[in-house]
């Protein structure tokens, strides 16, 4: 089966963004397969914004220390061939379609039980290649970003030896609860006995919530601030440099090729969680720099194009949003600064919005193409005229279109201007497929 066929088929079925109730249908084909996700120790990453970063880093400082890694990452930006990753590289085209031919009878069995009233989901099938592809491997270690929430979410078929939660706030609200309680509890379902449980700074609705269960789980606990954390850092050309505070100490000097201060903090927590891993044994210096040198991060404040220049970030809630502006401020002082902004109606469209006008001085909105979630160019517009003054708020139909007449105004306003491309990770993606040339 061609690649672009198999795809469709797997993403034909119940779509993530909508969460199949329970574990049964993911627990029974692991049961199938003989319990891969048994056959390595996990780290699994939960948490609302920073994720993905996290976890590439997690990964990179992994493989710097000599060990053999698989990584699972969701949702992907140009190829489901992302969300499966071995010593940092996606399967191969033909490897990805092996993995589904390994589980596919059993996923069909699984699916004729219709378990809680439906079959496998996209994200239960890929999760299960994922985790059948890194015991054939076979890896040392599987860095697992979770889906959405954690406590119904797929990935949390296994326990993980190592929990890490990133910061914690209002997002997917419609399935994850309508408060930052109730959001926690369902990230804290992958803090079980047996992990160590390594939290970012969170707010304190939220962290007492992810004690309270790290202490029902009889846990350790390693936490930003009295723990581990950023010390200082400086912008620095392509990156930045940071001084963190890891298990040995303070380290100094280190160059993460990532902008923001978020990134920083993303960085100092997949120390911590490397180290966690390691049984609270301290990174070498060195293979921390080699780690953090390797680090490759697309759509995270990626500078796609310059002449002018064009910055593509995933930012998609308000929290992110906020973070994503601070830190191109800081990276890059455009002036002015255009957008290009497409997002999923689902999302906190006013939010986002209102943070991304306080910086950007124009905007394109447009829409995301494949997706029913994706808002309208239309509506999307509509909401913009509340932040931006009449006649700074353009629409494009599609992505290549925004991208165009965002170049346009770009270098009409003359030197010193950039586009931003923001809003949606799937836009992302689209924005991406347009502007980076094939490694």
């Amino acid at each position: 089966m061609e690649h672009a066929s198999l795809v469709a088929e797997l993403t034909s079925r119940w779509p993530e963004h909508r969460v199949g109730p329970g574990l049964s249908r993911i627990a029974a084909l692991m049961d199938l397969l003989g319990n891969p996700e048994r056959a390595t120790p996990v780290i699994q990453v939960a948490g609302t914004n920073g994720k993905g970063s996290t976890c590439i880093m997690i990964d990179a400082l992994l493989r710097s220390a000599g060990l053999r890694t698989g990584r699972f990452a969701s949702p992907h930006l140009s190829d489901a061939r992302e969300r499966i990753c071995i010593d940092g590289q996606p399967l191969s085209e033909a490897r990805f379609a092996e993995a589904w031919q390994e589980v596919e009878p059993f996923v069909r069995m699984v699916d004729e039980q219709q378990l809680d009233g439906i079959a496998m989901t996209f994200f239960e099938v890929i999760t299960g290649m994922a985790y059948a592809a890194f015991a054939d491997t076979p890896v040392d270690v599987a860095v697992v970003e979770v889906g959405l929430g954690g406590r119904w979410d797929a990935t949390s078929v296994a326990d993980p030896q190592v929990a890490v939660v990133t910061p914690v706030g209002a997002d997917h609200t419609h399935i994850l609860g309508d408060s930052l309680e109730k959001i926690a509890a369902e990230k804290a379902g992958i803090i079980k006995p047996g992990a160590t449980v390594v939290l970012s700074g969170q707010e304190p609705a939220a962290a007492r919530v992810l004690l309270a269960q790290a202490v029902e789980a009889g846990d350790v606990v390693r936490a930003e601030g009295p723990d581990f954390g950023v010390l200082e850092r400086r912008p620095a050309v392509g990156g930045q440099v940071i001084r963190i505070e890891s298990a040995g100490g303070p380290l100094g000097d280190l160059f993460l090729p990532l902008h923001g201060a978020h990134m920083a903090r993303n960085a100092a927590l997949a120390v911590a969680a490397v180290e966690a891993f390691l049984g609270g044994q301290p990174l070498a210096p060195e293979i921390i720099e080699e780690g953090f040198a390797s680090v490759v991060a697309p759509a995270r404040l990626e500078l796609a194009r310059t002449s002018p220049a064009i910055v593509i970030d995933t930012a998609h809630n308000p929290q992110a949003a906020q973070a994503t502006i601070d830190a191109c401020q800081e990276a890059f002082a455009f002036q002015p600064l255009i957008g290009v902004v497409a997002m999923m109606a689902d999302k906190d469209t006013s939010g986002v919005l209102e943070i991304f006008a306080s910086a950007m001085d124009q905007v394109v909105v447009t829409r995301a193409q494949g997706t029913p979630r994706a808002l309208p160019a239309e509506e999307l517009a509509r909401a913009a005229e509340d932040f931006w003054p009449a006649g700074k708020v353009h629409q494009a139909p599609a992505m290549p279109d925004a991208l165009e007449l965002a170049t346009l105004l770009a270098d009409a306003a003359g030197p010193g201007t950039g586009v931003l491309v923001a809003g949606s990770l799937i836009a992302a993606g689209q924005a991406r497929d347009l502007l980076v040339a094939e490694q």
